[in-house]
């Protein structure tokens, strides 16, 4: 007799993960290969941090503090918020997750743009209830009008990912403070800000002002890309108490390991030196993005650590064969078909000897697939 399971397994997208196939992260960083396809930093983590992980290896016979109290003390002092608003989570999926099992359920709906983070379809598919998905506009950034008509009786969640991922756009925070002004009381807005370190147009503390004036407000945050903790796993959210105690109340225990609470902790105390990595990565971003437009290839308007570079007219045919091409160059990217996008790229940035490899093998992979 076979072993019957959920009935929802089958629907489950899952996740497909930037490293190659058959090699872990570690493989990656010791060769010569351009991981381009994880929206990691290039940056490995600070000398401080790397430190602190090392002290704190010497204790792993404990349990972690299963409520991250000094690391949730910091983000506290940090975003001035009290502390019983934030929940610290393995990776910011984590509270994704977390809050499909806290909020929807068979006969809800969760509201999401498209192409955006790809582990939200998993949220429907694991809870039972019903997505939405609104495109959005020509220029690849959120529709908010098109969402807010889209929220129905039966909307119990909405997602704005922001900037967006895969496309790197963003949306003003005036612009998402009218938003979430308009949505009902009674839904929950999730603002997943995974990249918002990245973007220069407003200051990143302006989403979390928003919390005072909006119960149904969650600011998804991560230390995997401005603070180069990507292996590490830890994210957080600043919410409402509620929230909070939902998604701690659905979440395995002590799911926050020890050395992610001891590097992201120390990582909080060393701003300025993050804050000059940060310009580093955006100065690099403004030199690829120029080298894409001089191969004569259109982006979206990024404000992440990536580029959403389209292949035009001919994208969908020649996505693979250009892939297979950066592969075969030691340069891996993401391919917009498996993100809601075929016929584009995702490309994040690494380090500029890594960025000038890839323009030219994407010059070269454009004039023979052309």
């Amino acid at each position: 007799m076979s072993t019957k399971f959920n009935s929802r397994l089958a629907s489950i997208p899952g996740y497909t993960p930037g490293v190659p196939k058959g090699q872990t992260a570690q493989d990656v960083a010791g060769s010569d290969l351009a991981q381009l396809a994880s929206n990691e930093s290039p940056h490995p983590p600070l000398p401080q941090v790397v430190r602190a992980i090392s002290e704190a290896a010497a204790s792993m016979n404990r349990y972690p503090d299963p409520d991250a109290t000094r690391l949730r003390g910091r983000l506290a002092e940090v975003h001035e918020v009290d502390a019983g608003r934030i929940a610290v989570s393995n990776g910011s999926c984590e509270i994704l997750l977390a809050a499909g099992d806290a909020i929807l359920e068979p006969g809800s709906t969760v509201l999401y743009s498209w192409p955006a983070f790809s582990i939200y379809p998993n949220l429907a598919a694991m809870s039972g209830a019903d997505e939405i998905r609104v495109p959005l506009t020509g220029d690849d950034v959120h529709n908010l009008d098109a969402m807010l008509e889209a929220i129905t009786p039966e909307t119990r969640l909405v997602l704005v990912c922001n900037p967006n991922n895969p496309t790197g756009t963003y949306v003003r925070a005036d612009e998402v403070a009218r938003f979430v002004e308009r949505v009902p009381d009674d839904v929950t807005v999730i603002l997943d800000e995974a990249y918002i370190e990245f973007q220069q147009l407003d200051e990143p503390a302006a989403s979390v002002r928003l919390l005072g004036m909006h119960e149904n407000l969650v600011v998804l945050r991560t230390f995997s890309k401005s603070h180069s903790l990507a292996g590490l796993r830890v994210g957080y959210s600043l919410s409402s108490p509620e929230f909070r105690a939902a998604v701690d109340a659905v979440r395995q225990p002590f799911s926050v390991n020890a050395l992610a609470q001891a590097a992201a902790t120390e990582a909080l105390a060393h701003g300025d030196e993050i804050a000059l990595e940060l310009e580093a990565s955006i100065a690099e971003r403004e030199r690829v993005e120029a080298g894409f437009a001089g191969i004569g290839l259109d982006t979206a308007e990024t404000a992440a650590n990536f580029s959403w570079v389209s292949l035009g007219e001919r994208g969908p045919e020649i996505e693979q064969a250009v892939v297979a091409d950066l592969a075969a160059a030691g340069i891996v990217v993401r391919p917009g078909r498996l993100l809601g996008g075929p016929g584009k790229l995702r490309i994040s940035y690494g380090t500029r000897e890594q960025n000038d490899r890839l323009l030219d093998a994407l010059r070269d992979s454009m004039r023979r697939n052309s």
